[in-house]
């Protein structure tokens, strides 16, 4: 996968590339990283990328040309990328959403600041709006951070076990079961039978109850689109006549 970032902070992301997940999926050659500062790409002598909006108002809009012109600059013949537009009101960001975007060959980020985008760069060159929450961050970097990172561990080979991805909270609609290790008894506090058993039916068993335990407890909203087995109703049931 090609990952093109376009922000007036580059020095932001560079850290970030090269540690951990994000530095073995580049050193795999799973993933490339570019950040490109659209500054660079003003049509004036000053660089300068914003304006005052029409209509007049607060703050400051960044004007279309250098986005235009750099998101140009990144596409070919070969590819038609994902540019996504990190925006607060974009759609919610998801697990499955990261699911899809692992799927592509090429995702291009806009990290905007000040008031906004011109309304043409959402017209026409964006593909997908995303928010990371209902919140106002002072630029676009950290929520693209955090959809890299999401994306980038999906990829083929990136995580060790690859099983990983697949169990982790919201990929299955629930939240993941909880986890032990060793020591079996640690000042008295005791990992639970059924993991030390050996036998792995009873373990799969034990996983899948606790996740749809903790989903049930702390996430139920989860669970109105979660399409439940009858043995897992059941469980629901003996937690609600337990209360």
């Amino acid at each position: 996968m090609k990952i093109d970032v376009l922000s007036l902070f580059p020095t932001m992301f560079h850290g970030i590339f090269g540690e951990s997940i994000l530095k073995k999926a580049s050193e795999k050659e799973a993933v490339s990283y570019n950040v490109v500062n659209f500054r660079e790409f003003a049509d004036n002598k000053h660089n300068q990328v914003d304006d005052y909006p029409y209509g007049g108002g607060a703050g400051m809009v960044l004007k279309p040309q250098p986005i235009f012109d750099a998101v140009e600059s990144l596409k070919n013949d070969q590819t038609k990328p994902r540019v996504i537009l990190m925006c607060p009101q974009g759609e919610r960001y998801t697990q499955q959403k990261a699911e899809e975007l692992a799927k592509e060959d090429h995702l291009v980020f806009i990290c905007g600041h000040y008031e906004g985008y011109d309304e043409r760069i959402r017209e026409h060159i964006v593909t997908d709006e995303i928010s990371i929450g209902d919140f106002v961050l002072t630029g676009g970097e950290l929520g693209a951070l955090v959809v890299i990172d999401s994306v980038v561990r999906l990829l083929p080979g990136v995580l060790g076990n690859a099983d990983s991805p697949v169990l982790d909270s919201f990929s299955s609609g629930l939240l993941e079961h909880p986890h032990y290790t060793r020591p079996a008894d640690f000042r008295g506090l005791k990992v639970p039978s059924e993991l030390i058993s050996g036998n792995h039916r009873v373990i799969e068993e034990w996983r899948e109850k606790e996740s749809l335990r903790r989903t049930y407890n702390r996430r139920p909203d989860l669970l109105e689109k979660y399409s439940l087995t009858e043995k897992q109703k059941s469980w629901i049931e003996e937690w609600e006549s337990s209360k």
